[in-house]
This record gives C-alpha cells, sequence and structure tokens, in this order.
C-alpha cells in the first residue's frame, strides 16, 4: 500500500497527543505554529478538525497532519470561464448554485518524512491519495463532490497542489483579487484550487 498506511497509524490530533509526541516541523513557520498551538482552539469552535499520522515504530513522532471542514464551491461567485470548468463533469439537471466540498485547511509532512528510500510515492502524495479516498468512501455520511485548498501562494505548495491534479479556481492573480475583494495592488498570499473527487468515483 505504501509508506504512510503500512507503517503509520491515523490518530485525532489534539493537545493530548501534542503533549505525548515530539514536536512537528514540516519546514514551514506558519505551519508548524498552527499545529504546535491552534488547534485545540480551531477544533473547540468547530472551524475544522485535524488528523495526523504518526509513526508505528514510534508513535512520538508526527509524519505528516492535515485540517478538514465544511465548505462549498458557488459558482455563483466564478467568472463564465471557470464556472463551466468546475461544472463540465456535471449532469446539466444537476445543475445547481452552489457544490459541496471539503476544504483543506492545513497539511504538512514531517521535513524528515517526504522522501522514503524504496517508496515510489512521496509522503506527500500518499497523504493525498488517502483524503481523496475518505471522500469517495462509500462510508462517508455526506455528499462531497470537490475538495479545495487555500494554498499558500507560495512556488513549493503550488506545485505539490498542481502536481496532485488540483486545479486554479481562477485562472489569474488579478481574476482571484477581483473575485474576493482585493485591491488590485494586495499582495495574494493564498490561492484557492479545487480537485473534482468524481474522477476517482468512475473509476
Amino acid at each position: 500500500m505504501g509508506f504512510l498506511l503500512d507503517n503509520c497509524t491515523l490518530k485525532l490530533y489534539n493537545q493530548e497527543l501534542i503533549d505525548s509526541c515530539n514536536p512537528f516541523d514540516c519546514d514551514h513557520q506558519d505551519l508548524n505554529d498552527f499545529f504546535t498551538n491552534d488547534v485545540d482552539n480551531y477544533s473547540s469552535e468547530l472551524l475544522g478538525k485535524t488528523y495526523c499520522f504518526t509513526l508505528d515504530e514510534d508513535p512520538t513522532i508526527i509524519v505528516c497532519a492535515f485540517t478538514i471542514s465544511n465548505d462549498s464551491i458557488k459558482t455563483t461567485h466564478l467568472p463564465n470561464s471557470r464556472k463551466k470548468k468546475v461544472i463540465k463533469e456535471i449532469p446539466r439537471p444537476k445543475h445547481m448554485r452552489s457544490y459541496p466540498a471539503v476544504l483543506i485547511g492545513r497539511l504538512g509532512v514531517h521535513k524528515d518524512y517526504r522522501n522514503i528510500e524504496g517508496e515510489e510515492e512521496r509522503t506527500g502524495k500518499q497523504l493525498m491519495d488517502f483524503i481523496k479516498s475518505w471522500f469517495i468512501d462509500g462510508a462517508n455520511k455526506t455528499g462531497c463532490r470537490f475538495i479545495v485548498v487555500d494554498s499558500y501562494n507560495e512556488i513549493g505548495p503550488l506545485k505539490y497542489y498542481t502536481r496532485n491534479e488540483f486545479i486554479p479556481l481562477f485562472s489569474t492573480e488579478e481574476q482571484e483579487k477581483e473575485f474576493t475583494g482585493l485591491p488590485s495592488e494586495a499582495e495574494l498570499t493564498t490561492r484557492l484550487m479545487f480537485f473534482d473527487l468524481i474522477v476517482l468515483a468512475k473509476e
């Protein structure tokens, strides 16, 4: 199956786990701060749930972590060209103004566990494949057509999500600023991207 599922265990990421584990370091200051200091507050306010994989041979090591919450893609907020891209695989009788989605709010892989010797796929790819599989599983209790992410507008994160077949919700930064109400001179620190789960559900 791969390093992540064969050698690690999925757990709820909470303060009790944080206190029992070594510090999680994914080499990104903002993410490290969230996974160290903000997870419990985020969860207690019902804004999202955070999970992680810990190493079986040493459960004090957090290999990767991610936060998810409910979201939607509202096509009324999209330019026509992007709206067509989002709904192209959806039959016309089922067109709606808003489509159910899950938001990956935070995602990080420990800097020492990104490349595992002998593994064809990097840990980050295995983690994303796991998340995708969660929401097409028959046991999933709610409809979820898309996975969306507000990726850091940085080369590394954008490349990661693109490699995992995510598509920008807006074709240009200028377009995204306009539709999110940012002034044109403002810096766009994140980019909205999406993945259509129907691709996997039909396999």
